[in-house]
């Protein structure tokens, strides 16, 4: 049975960033709206180094720990793109910004900010990071690159629900392999907008999986009402990759 939230649904637009004034053009941010930015990582050095120059102090040591140039200048890309586009939203300098972790690590602004209605969440894979934005309302995305050497039936069996590893065992089997990424994205999103990460059981709710069916979370436990709460969203990526958007009711009509 297909879930039907049982609050107003807000609208999801994406866009594509590029660093430079055509961002700060864009239209602001309302109350029953979702923002999601596609971010390239693969970005050139003059960019990484202005991006780079938003971070704070220890956000400069993290990026410094990786190994690889590769990794380190994804990573400040990343944090950089955050900076910026909260620092648009907020109407503060990105540098600016301070973050605080919830007791599950669930990243988000520091108790001193203003307009901590602001709620957001990133992620990133492969070379394509992906950022949303919204307000009054806790939402959860997550973008995978489709690896073709990742051992999906076991990995399925070990955290998927009974309902999912069914739908799943009836595809054909040159189809299992997208439905298991279009589903991990699905749970994942779902478990960062609930922020409580892998604390919350991945077989504790059910979401749809199967192609050309719409994205939807079909069934939560044991809090069956907890499936009216909220709204996913396929999110549209390239060819290799999988993407899903979840956002919760806004806390002004909860």
């Amino acid at each position: 049975m297909t879930s039907v939230a049982s609050h107003p649904v807000p609208t999801a637009g994406v866009r594509e960033f590029h660093f430079g004034p055509e961002v700060f053009s864009a239209p602001p941010l309302a109350h029953d709206e979702i923002h999601v930015w596609h971010q390239s990582l693969a970005r050139g050095p003059a960019e990484v180094a202005t991006l780079r120059s938003l971070l704070s102090p220890d956000e400069l040591q993290r990026a410094d720990r990786f190994r690889f140039d590769k990794d380190r200048n994804q990573f400040i890309v990343s944090r950089g793109t955050l900076r910026t586009l909260l620092g648009w939203y907020l109407n503060l300098r990105p540098e600016e910004l301070r973050f605080a972790s919830s007791a599950y690590g669930r990243p988000g602004l520091a108790a001193e900010t203003p307009a901590r209605t602001l709620d957001f969440n990133v992620s990133h894979s492969g070379e394509l990071a992906l950022l949303a934005f919204a307000h009054g309302r806790k939402i959860g995305i997550d973008v995978e690159k489709v690896r073709r050497d990742f051992a999906t039936s076991e990995i399925a069996e070990r955290f998927f629900s009974t309902a999912e590893r069914a739908a799943l065992r009836e595809l054909p089997h040159e189809q299992r392999h997208e439905a298991f990424f279009r589903c991990w994205t699905r749970k994942e999103a779902f478990i960062k907008a609930l922020g409580e990460g892998l604390s919350h059981p991945l077989d504790q709710f059910d979401v749809s999986l199967a192609p050309g069916v719409p994205a939807a979370l079909l069934a939560t436990r044991p809090d069956v009402l907890e499936v009216r709460r909220w709204t996913l969203w396929n999110i549209q990526v390239p060819a290799d990759y999988a993407a899903a958007l979840v956002a919760g009711s806004n806390s002004s009509s909860a």
